[in-house]
């Protein structure tokens, strides 16, 4: 009898378009979340809730010393997990909810005493220990669906366009959240109080940032049970303890290449947007509503270029996709330290053209990985996706928290003033806004530089992934045949 048991995983065919509308919907949540983190969250620290610039960055690496311990563990453990959903569903259909409630915490701005200097402090801690909670819930849903890439297609050019899928329903939901905010902000009943504005705004997407997790489980569960029933069946796994599995990811040389390149990549990310509010607002004179049209300009752009990249990546390469996206991105970074006061309609052409740049730091890193996996399971035997995408999904939390952080030191030692809601806005000093604008152009500009240099040695090719392939297929015949 010749069934889907006796044949490999590769051989289920190609992916549905509900399967790929249902996977991409899984990044919605955590997407909008953390756009909506990484653009408001420093501002509504220093400007909200009165934190100094430095303590406010300090919350955030905090958070993301606890992922560094919290993130390798979730995805071995999600590596191990038993259950007719699979491997992956059952953590995202755990955390889902749990993840929407402590997104909404982190608005809050409660108040612990009538002292300024103990409220700070207080205020702190508050802060950290909600968003520990946060991120703990962050990576339980959003781990385990990172990981689902590989197991649902093993083809090189149909994981790109998976993944273009997961980076349209990212991007697309981050355009959203900051149209949704900026409707949220410009509500009359809000105009006058910056604590409730927020409150709402925190509000609206928790509940937002739900259902496309249960969505992306009820769309993929068939295809994710039927790959890992024929996992199963063919894998000769051996357990290897865990500190020698950490050995081996980054003893493969590819993987340390792609974790380069997405580090340098996200932090160039991260930092634009964090600065860019301030950017907006203190050096070329602009208004909040300004700030977030400039970010639906590049995110608008980097969704529209997602799609035009996958193709372009389909007939060069994704190397060379990469080196195009990041030349623009360059040339723009270096027009955004040059701009004036007074020269908007420069500020979007800039806009655009940084989305060209943005829309490779998504898409490229994350198609490479599943690649990476492939060597690795010919180099050792074993498939550890959740071990390479726990360190992948790590990178980025770092890169955000080193952004903010960085952004928030810097101000804070460049005399930046900060306020609390209902204060005038300060007049800043001539040395806060040179660092300003310092960190919009040439700190990424760094970054993406050396991103570009990293992702020249990256060593494999369509043509390399194809003979691993290859060889894959040749063992698991043998596997069978022997048994």
């Amino acid at each position: 009898m010749n069934n889907s048991a006796d044949r490999p995983a590769e051989m289920l065919g190609k992916l549905n378009l509900s399967t790929k509308l249902a996977y991409g919907a899984g990044d919605l949540g955590p997407a909008v979340t953390a756009n909506i983190l990484s653009v408001f969250l420093l501002i509504f620290f220093t400007n909200v809730a009165g934190l100094n610039p430095g303590m406010a960055g300090s919350i955030l690496m905090i958070g993301k010393i606890w992922d560094a311990i919290n993130d390798p563990i979730v995805g071995k453990m999600s590596d191990q997990t038993r259950s007719r959903w699979g491997r992956r569903h059952p953590w995202m259909l755990f955390g889902a909810i749990p993840f929407g409630i402590f997104f909404f915490l982190q608005w809050l701005v409660p108040s612990f005493s009538n002292d300024p200097a103990t409220n700070q402090w207080e205020l702190f801690g508050y802060y950290v220990v909600i968003g520990i909670f946060f991120n703990s819930f962050y990576t339980i849903v959003n781990l385990p669906y990172t990981a689902l890439t590989p197991e649902l297609t093993k083809d090189y050019d149909e994981r790109t366009s998976l993944t273009s899928f997961r980076f349209g329903f990212s991007i697309g939901g981050s355009i959203l959240s900051l149209l949704i905010a900026q409707a949220i902000f410009a509500l009359p009943l809000l105009k006058d109080d910056p604590i409730q504005k927020y409150l709402v705004m925190g509000a609206v997407f928790a509940v937002i940032c739900v259902p496309p997790l249960f969505w992306c489980v009820w769309g993929t569960h068939k295809r994710v049970k039927e790959t890992e029933r024929l996992r199963q069946e063919t894998s000769n796994e051996v357990s290897i303890p865990f500190i020698e599995q950490l050995k081996i990811v980054f003893s493969n040389r590819p993987f340390l290449y792609v974790i380069g390149i997405y580090l340098c990549s996200w932090l160039a990310v991260q930092n634009t947007v964090s600065v860019i509010p301030y950017f907006i607002t203190n050096w070329m004179r602009l208004t909040t509503d300004d700030f977030i049209k400039v970010i639906i300009a590049v995110q608008v752009t980097a969704f529209v270029m997602l799609f035009v990249w996958t193709e372009v990546s389909k007939r060069v390469g994704k190397k060379a996709v990469y080196f195009m996206g990041m030349t623009i991105w360059i040339i723009a970074e270096i027009g955004l330290f040059m701009l004036q006061p007074g020269q908007t309609w420069l500020l979007y052409v800039l806009a655009v053209m940084a989305g060209f740049g943005v829309s490779t730091a998504y898409l490229i890193p994350w198609s490479m990985i599943p690649d990476v996996i492939e060597l690795d399971e010919l180099q050792t035997g074993q498939r550890r996706e959740g071990v390479f995408y726990a360190f992948m999904v790590l990178l980025q939390k770092v890169a955000l928290a080193i952004g903010l952080f960085l952004v928030g030191w810097v101000l804070q030692q460049s005399g930046f003033l900060s306020t609390t809601a209902g204060q005038a806005e300060p007049i800043q000093p001539d040395s806060a806004l040179w660092a300003i604008r310092v960190l919009v152009g040439p700190a990424p500009l760094v970054v993406l530089l050396i991103g570009l240099v990293l992702a020249y040695f990256y060593p494999i090719t369509k043509e390399v992934h194809a003979e691993i392939m290859l060889k894959l297929q040749e063992r698991k015949r043998e596997s069978q045949e022997n048994q």
